[in-house]
């Protein structure tokens, strides 16, 4: 059975419960960040929101995904505390705000920021985030906290010491996701693409369909090997067999769905029809994922 552990809680379960702002403000003030180090200079800091990676060397810091506001100075806290200075850049995996919103902070402080053009895209305009049992509005990010570096499909950064590659494989949980491969760690940051707390959200109403988070992955595993360390969105670290088990897992479910798609059956018929049945007591309910894929494979 999937381990679910660690505070950086996937974005449906943040705003699952009707809590007013100061709930969620004291959770941010209580939560202290953690780590695990995957390599020299190369650590994953959790806290509320997605799982960080930060390179630390010579050349100063790198992260990946900046979580909330008020999680920005405790992770520069732990950072400092792991050797390192002032986070350089930040790359965004996505534009949610619960990977995303420390742009807010990082930003006007001078971070260099960088995600995928269509991620960008999305963080200039006011947006909609349809979590099926409530939507999330997302205002645009001002020009401070945008990303200053944007890539279609690929680029590289060469940073303590490291290739670090930046890579695009189409649509999948949004229509901007980027994995963050540190190839001299045989690492792999796949932001919500891979969510190991749970069945992973499909933003279909912006861009993210199921066989694109099928595709993206499948596209990851082709540029990595057995021993790769994979650090999803939400969840503990992995390594690649895990994620190979996560898209048969998706694989599986994709085509039930898409079978009784083509029997003509509703989304309450999908439900009805349990196509998640074995994975569930691992994953969850998954009655918000099966209605975000079935709306991503009857448009």
């Amino acid at each position: 059975m999937i381990e679910l552990r660690h505070a950086c809680l996937p974005l449906a379960v943040l705003l699952c419960a009707p809590a007013a702002a100061q709930d969620f403000d004291a959770q941010i003030a209580a939560t202290e960040v953690t780590s695990e180090q995957i390599g020299e200079g190369l650590h994953v800091l959790f806290g509320v929101g997605g799982a960080v990676a930060a390179s630390i060397g010579d050349q100063g810091v790198l992260i990946v995904d900046d979580q909330f506001p008020g999680m920005v100075p405790k992770l520069q806290a732990r950072i400092r505390e792991l050797g390192g200075g002032d986070i350089d850049f930040a790359i965004n995996t996505h534009w949610h705000f619960d990977h995303a919103d420390g742009n807010l902070v990082l930003g006007p402080e001078g971070t260099w920021i960088v995600s995928q053009e269509n991620s960008r895209e999305q963080l200039t305009r006011d947006s909609v985030i349809n979590l099926v049992t409530q939507s999330r509005d997302q205002a645009a990010y001002p020009a401070d906290a945008l990303p200053s570096i944007t890539f279609e499909q690929h680029m590289r950064f060469h940073f303590n010491g490291e290739p670090i590659d930046l890579l695009h494989f189409g649509p999948a949980h949004t229509a901007g996701d980027a994995a963050v491969i540190f190839r001299n760690h045989n690492a792999v940051h796949m932001g919500d693409v891979f969510n190991n707390a749970g069945y992973p959200f499909v933003d279909a109403d912006n861009g993210g369909s199921l066989a694109g988070i099928i595709a993206f992955c499948e596209g990851v595993l082709e540029e990595i090997d057995a021993d790769t360390v994979v650090v999803p969105g939400h969840g503990p670290i992995v390594d690649a067999q895990a994620l190979q088990d996560y898209v048969d897992m998706l694989s599986t479910i994709h085509d039930r769905i898409e079978a009784l798609i083509s029997d003509g059956a509703s989304l309450e018929q999908v439900i009805a029809a349990e196509p998640t049945a074995e994975f569930d007591e691992a994953r969850g309910n998954p009655a918000n994922f099966l209605n975000r894929s079935y709306t991503s494979m009857t448009r």
